[in-house]
């Protein structure tokens, strides 16, 4: 390697690869749990497919959500909520009605009443307030308010808390009637001065304490045991082909769990980092030779390698953040957006290998990962039969109908047969794939996304620009309506060539209309727009009119970027006259001036030459188009004869050496175009002689 710049400029594109390879197992890797996984898989309802499985250590069979849920629900049921004895509203209260009654005293009576009377009503009042605020007043909250008057509460009085009844205590209704009662057996008391003085000193004193009960039901919850009964080392926990019941199930989860955790307390963190990155590599890289031997077209192009890889990665990250946050979540997470993606940009086969290997990579996130698996895998499918031929965007719609459909199926399907009841048929799933099915529409946004920041076509946006009523299109029909209908030949001529020999019609045909819109800038210096018999050539020379001929690709690069065309449309623009020659003006100025050495490249195209099936097709389709405009009579010789001519011409001067097209392509695309020619001429068969 004498000189690094130059290998790394020639190795660049596989460094990169590689590079993208690496960065994505890395990511990827990083998402993994770092824990041993258990070495067996079971499903409920279904037999133990493997050995007799003996119990290697003790361990404790733990309760299931449902017989932890119960447990709680009796002690939330049993439990007796703390109140709190509030000393100082009572103080408080007292205070304030000797204030309130020697305001009113003095303000009905002055000195009419000896003082003895005074003392004797304020006694009288205070010892009742006392007996109401020493019982207590209680205030019941929504939650306690139905409740029974045997219901138990803890009260705390200081620093004691004792156990009483609702009906222990006054409601504020009793109090108001404990005092009516109390002031109507006085006849020498003035209860009509003592009655709303009373009533507005009662306030609840035996109040809900919520800090104190939140504690002590967190308290009483922990304290439920979390396992019930143990298995000894050395018991066999379940027998070979023995159904896997609801009791076992939960026997051999406690096993798994216990395993894992003793297991993972001595296990290498190294050597399971070691073996995820083996596992996610095997797979990344079988991709990459999938890639290599079945789509070369799209292994040799690494933003598209980029795109799939992003897809994959991004995928799994959604689906173990939302393991992170929630494992019920699982199903709402949309994974069959990822052939969604893919197959808008490419095509169903390849959409479907990278799903699975999607799948794949997440399947190792999970536990029980078959059913996943499975689901996925069918639900896939289903997408990217439903998008097979994606010429409308209202599909979309369809396909996640049909999603939907999908995996409500699956589920119910293996659910019966798991369980074989409707009874432990999990039906909030049903939500979760209606979720996951209405999110894959986010699938719209992100296409979208990928199609400008990788400049890779869809048939969404070529579907849109191929639309004549487009204003670039309309606007090359008012201004060269000559150039149009070439351009509609050529798009025709183009679409039916590389549907026959495999390629992107739909790209191809797109990206023939735009071709020539830089025709738009000089339209009456190209014959197709000549309506009038006046020739702008004949007043300008053979120079200047090849300049203004070549430069018709320049315009129509500059006009694609002001308009805002793709990348891809604009390389049609550029590549569809390669690095030929203005055959025409060229010919012209070596007649005129024999005796002058005619500079070649005056008269060449910039290119670069087509460097796709697709550009290197409507380079054919343009040149044999345009050139049978030039014959008067066309008869099936002559256009024989013209297309083998003219695509003869442009292999010679190789233009078509950095396009993946082979010699049959070629061959077959020539027949095409004479087929279509003949079609557009009318000509007709020579009828044999009789002899």
């Amino acid at each position: 390697m004498k000189n690094p710049v130059h290998w790394f400029q020639r190795h660049y594109s596989i460094i990169y690869k590689g590079v993208l390879v690496l960065a994505s197992v890395f990511l990827i890797v990083q998402l993994f749990p770092r824990e041993t996984r258990f070495e067996y898989e079971y499903q409920q309802g279904r037999p133990w497919l493997y050995n007799d499985l003996i119990a290697p250590f003790d361990f404790a069979v733990l309760k299931t959500d449902e017989e932890l849920r119960r447990e709680r629900q009796e002690v939330l049921k049993d439990f007796q909520p703390f109140f709190t004895r509030e000393q100082r509203i009572a103080e408080q209260k007292q205070s304030e009605f000797i204030v309130n009654f020697n305001l009113a005293w003095n303000q009905k009576y002055e000195d009419d009443y000896p003082e003895e009377l005074r003392g004797e009503h304020l006694r009288f009042s205070l010892d009742i307030l006392d007996s109401v605020y020493t019982r207590g007043i209680i205030f019941l909250d929504d939650e306690h308010r139905d409740k029974p008057g045997d219901f138990e509460i803890r009260v705390i009085d200081g620093n004691i808390a004792r156990t009483r009844t609702i009906d222990d205590f006054f409601t504020i209704g009793d109090a108001f009637l404990f005092l009516g009662a109390a002031l109507a057996e006085e006849d020498q008391l003035d209860t009509d001065l003592l009655k709303p003085l009373l009533e507005n000193a009662l306030e609840p004193n035996i109040v809900y304490n919520p800090d104190l009960t939140s504690q002590a039901i967190s308290a009483e919850l922990e304290d439920i045991p979390l396992t019930r009964g143990m298995v000894q080392q050395g018991e066999k926990i379940i027998s070979q082909g023995e159904l896997v019941t609801a009791e076992k199930y939960q026997v051999l989860e406690s096993f798994r769990a216990e395993y894992q955790r003793q297991v993972g307390r001595g296990a290498t963190i190294y050597l399971l980092y070691l073996g995820q990155f083996l596992l996610v590599s095997i797979s990344i890289v079988v991709l990459m030779l999938f890639l290599y031997v079945f789509r070369k077209d799209v292994f040799a192009d690494n933003r598209r390698i980029l795109l799939i890889l992003l897809s994959v990665f991004l995928m799994v990250l959604l689906t173990s953040q939302v393991i992170q946050y929630n494992v019920d979540f699982l199903y709402l997470v949309p994974v069959v957006i990822v052939p969604v993606i893919i197959r808008a940009f490419f095509d169903n086969r390849l959409a479907l290998y990278v799903h699975i290997i999607t799948i794949i990579l997440i399947g190792f996130l999970i536990p029980r990962s078959f059913e996943f698996v499975f689901l996925q895998f069918v639900a896939g499918i289903v997408a990217i039969l439903s998008m097979i031929s994606m010429r409308r965007r209202s599909q979309l719609f369809i396909t996640v109908g049909l999603i939907f459909i999908t995996y409500s199926s699956v589920f119910f399907g293996l659910s019966l047969a798991h369980t074989g009841t409707f009874e432990n048929i999990e039906w909030i799933n049903f939500a979760y794939f209606a979720g996951g099915a209405f999110l894959t529409l986010f699938a719209y946004p992100l296409i979208f996304m990928f199609e400008r920041l990788f400049a890779l076509p869809t048939e969404f946006s070529l579907l849109e620009l191929a639309d004549t009523n487009n204003k670039l299109l309309r606007q090359l029909a008012m201004e060269a309506p000559g150039t149009f209908q070439h351009s509609l030949q050529v798009a025709n001529l183009s679409e039916e060539a590389i549907f026959a020999i495999g390629g992107n019609s739909l790209l191809t045909r797109t990206g023939a209309l735009y071709h020539d819109i830089g025709k738009m800038e000089n339209p009456f210096f190209f014959t197709e727009n000549q309506t009038t018999g006046f020739n702008p050539h004949e007043d300008i020379s053979n120079k200047e009119s090849a300049k203004i001929i070549i430069n018709h690709v320049i315009a129509g690069i500059e006009m694609a970027r002001k308009n805002n065309l793709p990348e891809y449309l604009i390389d049609f623009i550029r590549t569809h006259h390669g690095t030929t020659t203005a055959r025409y003006f060229y010919t012209l100025e070596v007649n005129e001036n024999t005796e002058e050495n005619v500079d070649i490249k005056d008269f060449s195209y910039p290119g670069p030459r087509p460097f796709s099936k697709e550009t290197a097709v409507v380079m054919m389709a343009d040149s044999v188009e345009a050139a049978s405009r030039s014959l008067n009579r066309p008869d099936e010789k002559q256009i024989n004869e013209l297309v083998d001519s003219i695509i003869d011409t442009q292999m010679k001067e190789n233009q078509f050496e950095n396009a993946d097209i082979t010699f049959k392509d070629i061959t077959t695309t020539k027949k095409i175009f004479k087929r279509r020619l003949l079609n557009i001429f009318h000509v007709r068969v020579a009828y044999p002689k009789l002899n």
